[in-house]
């Protein structure tokens, strides 16, 4: 009984984290999506397993999948795959937006104290210099979405937020 109950939160957590995720979608492409789902999920209980994707291959005609590929499938929801998660996977997959733990992480590397801040000045001096680089006007346009301080550092994790799921001051 407690591992029903544990299950059903962490679904309704999923269901949370991704509620916004439908206004990334016109209607026709969530119905496309709905039906995708439906093929994949076999056991038609809402939510995708590791027998479900099996059982996906195998009508494929793929019978040797290993259970890692499968295992790692199944990991990138965090969780268990409803259509919600199943929608956001796509969403970023889709939008070319990498998860947020991913952009953190990279943020990260730029902040050694681990204070949640960037300086902003040493930010645009990297991101017009290094590897890829970005032009003064991508610059500017990423710094306008920035959440800056009055001593000039980026909340980073505000920006992750704001990268991943909007932000609100355009929404109104």
């Amino acid at each position: 009984m407690a591992s029903k109950k544990a299950s059903n939160k962490r679904q309704r957590g999923a269901q949370k984290a991704c509620s916004n995720v439908f206004s990334m979608f016109e209607q026709s492409q969530i119905q496309e999506f709905k039906e995708a789902f439906g093929c994949i999920d076999q056991d038609r209980d809402g939510v995708i397993k590791k027998q479900d994707l099996k059982e996906t291959y195998a009508q494929l005609g793929k019978l040797n999948v290993k259970e890692e590929e499968l295992d790692e499938m199944l990991n990138e929801g965090k969780g268990p795959i409803n259509f919600t998660v199943f929608l956001s996977l796509f969403g970023e997959k889709l939008n070319g937006t990498d998860p947020e733990d991913t952009i953190l992480a990279a943020f990260k590397l730029f902040d050694p104290n681990a204070t949640g801040f960037v300086n902003k000045e040493e930010f645009r001096r990297l991101l017009l210099n290094q590897a890829d680089k970005f032009t003064q006007e991508e610059v500017d346009q990423a710094f306008a979405l920035a959440p800056i301080d009055p001593t000039g550092n980026i909340d980073y994790k505000s920006l992750c937020y704001i990268i991943t799921h909007g932000d609100e001051k355009e929404e109104s």
